[in-house]
């Protein structure tokens, strides 16, 4: 008798002390990775950004919450009604939990829709546009990398400061590049600058010989392109072909990335401005862990926007154990009251518009004399604190806010 007292009443205590079992649907956590495999953002995200989410799984332990973790990847092609109609599959028949990386501010904002009607979460690691925690702000969405406003604000502050005020745009016709040269706009007019014009070129364009023509004869001190990826590429490498670069014009990229200066070579980029989030180099943590995706993706470095996968996954399956469940809306609140923590985080916090604020870098390109191996490509310039960077919580007109 005595003895069933005591195993009943361990009984009570441990029902009241032992956590329920989680609620994992599918009793699976699928991760789909939505980005270009194939066009000219494929080597910013694409198979880099996939591996960077698998380094994520492998480093949290390959299971959550006593769950198997899977991840899946699909190509976007850039086309939003592509983006969307992967997201609308993947979420309501083949079980996916969460979307992340989707460059192409345009097709984030579409799957940010999806994700915003499926109350699942979406975390934004390759899009530019700061509408996402603007007024398109959703529950469920996490802006994790970088965005149009951090990038402008620190680019134009830092020429401002050496007297170069006058600006002239080549911007891509795309929601994110559009929102890069708006961003910075706002930055050049309250520098006491102006804009003497811009002209828009289409996605994926091979020639920039017209764009340039009439950027040469603007009377700006600084040609600023508002593009990204093999655009970005294309427009400084045809500028030196031209002799725009060797003409005393200032190139300033809003939105570039390691691998695209890898890909223009220091030659043509040399001197560049590049706003980032992350460089492999900048501590002894980023290197080691750039050193593991490196040896895994053919040498290559990884850019911000892959790191970001990294850092986003490896947040959410941390939320997803915390909250014993991959219920999207519950997920993402955990996340917004976790720390943010890994090899390049410290302590960062995801405020309630879905903002994470981290640090920024401002960098410059190396010459070759200055480069000690192949991937030493940049110099610090300056950090820029998250505070300082991002748009105020209160001035984004997130509905969230209030």
């Amino acid at each position: 008798m005595k003895f069933s007292s005591i195993a009943a009443g361990l009984a009570v205590s441990l029902a009241f002390t032992l956590p329920a079992d989680a609620q994992i649907s599918g009793d699976v956590v699928r991760i789909g990775v939505l980005n270009d495999q194939s066009g000219v953002y494929s080597d910013l995200g694409g198979a880099g950004s996939v591996l960077a989410a698998h380094m994520a799984v492998e480093d949290f332990g390959k299971t959550v919450a006593g769950k198997p973790i899977e991840i899946v990847a699909a190509d976007h092609q850039n086309k939003p009604d592509i983006g969307a109609a992967i997201a609308r599959k993947w979420f309501d028949a083949d079980a996916v939990d969460v979307i992340v990386d989707v460059p192409h501010s345009a097709t984030a904002l579409a799957v940010l829709n999806i994700s915003r009607e499926r109350n699942k979460p979406v975390l934004l690691s390759g899009p530019a546009a700061s509408e996402i925690t603007g007024p398109l702000c959703s529950r469920t969405a996490v802006h994790w990398t970088y965005d149009s406003y951090a990038n402008g604000k620190a680019i134009v502050g830092a020429l401002a400061k050496q007297g170069l005020k006058t600006w002239f745009f080549i911007t891509g016709d795309n929601a994110g590049t559009q929102a890069l040269e708006r961003d910075a706009t706002k930055f050049i007019k309250e520098a006491g600058g102006t804009v003497t014009g811009s002209v828009r070129h289409p996605f994926g364009a091979p020639d920039f010989a017209s764009y340039l023509m009439v950027a040469e004869g603007a009377p700006a001190q600084i040609i600023g392109l508002a593009n990204a990826g093999a655009d970005t590429i294309n427009s400084v490498k045809q500028a030196s072909e031209f002799g725009l670069r060797q003409s005393g014009k200032n190139f300033a990229a809003l939105l570039m990335f390691i691998t695209d200066v890898k890909s223009i070579g220091l030659r043509d980029a040399q001197g560049m401005y590049s706003i980032e989030s992350f460089y492999w180099d900048l501590d002894d943590k980023t290197r080691a862990w750039s050193k593991r995706f490196s040896e895994r993706h053919h040498g290559r470095q990884p850019t911000a926007a892959q790191a970001g996968v990294y850092g986003a996954v490896l947040h959410y399956l941390k939320a997803v154990e915390k909250a014993a469940t991959d219920d999207g809306v519950k997920v993402v609140d955990t996340m917004k009251e976790l720390p943010v923590n890994d090899f390049w985080s410290d302590n960062f916090r995801i405020r309630k518009d879905g903002r994470l604020v981290r640090d920024m870098y401002l960098f410059q390109v190396k010459s070759p004399t200055e480069s000690g191996s192949e991937w030493d490509l940049y110099k610090l310039v300056s950090r820029v604190p998250g505070d300082a960077a991002f748009r105020p919580l209160d001035e984004g007109n997130c509905p969230l806010i209030n």
